[in-house]
């Protein structure tokens, strides 16, 4: 297999960082791997394949040479840069909401669309973090019998608004337990012991911007916009690893012990279902596997063709960073 100059833009951050150790868990074919941040960061140094890589300052003359790009550095970093890294050959694949609506960008999650990929036009958009994990879960379905209607309820971790969350939860936590009153930075009320039922920024419609892109990208990926979608995104007080509660109907009725073996034989899917001895998935657990996890299945009692779930995947590899590179890893 040939190998690719690599860039990783936003290399610091959390997202970043775990784009940098998941290129090398897998082995991914690097020639030159070249890391990327703001003013602030440059100088610091990451370790790949053991050893210490520079992080250089972003700028314009940053791609010369790169084959594919990672971007992982916020939307205006991306609406800045990325029309520029794609007019040099450089295949970009975008972490940040920047262009994931924009109808020449495909939005790719490889285990559900990745057929899509080959509609690039040097630009491809990875989704958001709740939307992967859902649409990954749910996809087995929608080719069995289809689905109707979603509603959704995410119960997602603070790493997904990025260091400084973590550090804030951390300090709270701290400073409650010490019977000490809780400083706020990052979110609008004290996330330690708490949650909030609000995440990104509310739209005229009631809804908040996190809600819609699950709402949006869902339909995209799926290629049907015809399935009703709700959603409620909340921060919870939890480090690692994105829950959801989702309720499906389907077009057609599937017993859930069918459903349950569907999932068994389903690349990056792993069941969790065994109530008996109080086995779930648990968001701790996203730290041990990178597959999607679903259980709590179970029929709604009142609509034949419902169906409950608990989703739970890592918001910073699958949701993010590994799903990037597995789209790389389509493109090679």
């Amino acid at each position: 297999m040939s190998e690719f100059n690599v860039a990783v833009v936003g290399a610091t951050g959390a997202v970043g960082r775990e784009m940098v150790k998941i290129l090398e868990e897998r082995g991914f074919p690097i020639k030159d791997l070249v890391l990327l941040a703001s003013k602030r960061s440059a100088g610091e140094t990451i370790f790949y394949k053991k050893k210490e890589l520079t992080v250089h300052e972003l700028n314009d003359k940053s791609f010369e040479d790169i084959d594919i790009a990672l971007f992982s550095a916020g939307s205006a970093v991306s609406r800045k840069y990325i029309p520029i890294v794609a007019k040099n050959n450089t295949i970009v694949i975008d972490n940040s909401s920047a262009f994931r609506m924009n109808s020449h960008v495909p939005l790719i999650v490889p285990e559900v669309n990745s057929h899509d990929i080959k509609k690039h036009n040097g630009i491809i958009a990875n989704p958001n973090c709740s939307t992967i994990q859902m649409v990954v879960a749910l996809k087995p379905i929608l080719d069995e019998v289809g689905i109707n209607r979603i509603i959704v309820s995410t119960y997602q971790s603070v790493s997904g608004t990025g260091k400084d969350a973590i550090n804030e939860l951390t300090e709270q936590s701290s400073q409650i337990l010490n019977n000490k009153k809780p400083t706020r930075k990052v979110y609008p009320h004290q996330i330690a012991f708490n949650i909030l039922p609000h995440i990104d920024v509310f739209e005229d419609n009631g809804f908040t911007k996190e809600e819609m892109k699950l709402i949006h990208e869902t339909k995209k990926i799926f290629g049907n916009n015809k399935i009703k979608i709700t959603a409620t995104a909340a921060r919870v007080p939890v480090f690692y690893g994105h829950s959801e509660s989702v309720y499906i109907e389907t077009q057609k009725y599937i017993s859930i012990n069918k459903l349950k073996n569907i999932y068994l034989k389903t690349k990056g899917i792993k069941l969790v279902d065994d109530i008996d001895n109080s086995k779930y998935p648990l968001a701790i657990m996203s730290e041990t596997y990178d597959e999607v996890m679903v259980g709590r299945l179970r029929k709604d009692l009142t609509e034949p063709n419902g169906i409950n779930m608990w989703i739970v995947a890592n918001n910073l590899r699958k949701g993010a960073a590994l799903n990037a590179v597995q789209i790389a890893e389509l493109l090679v």
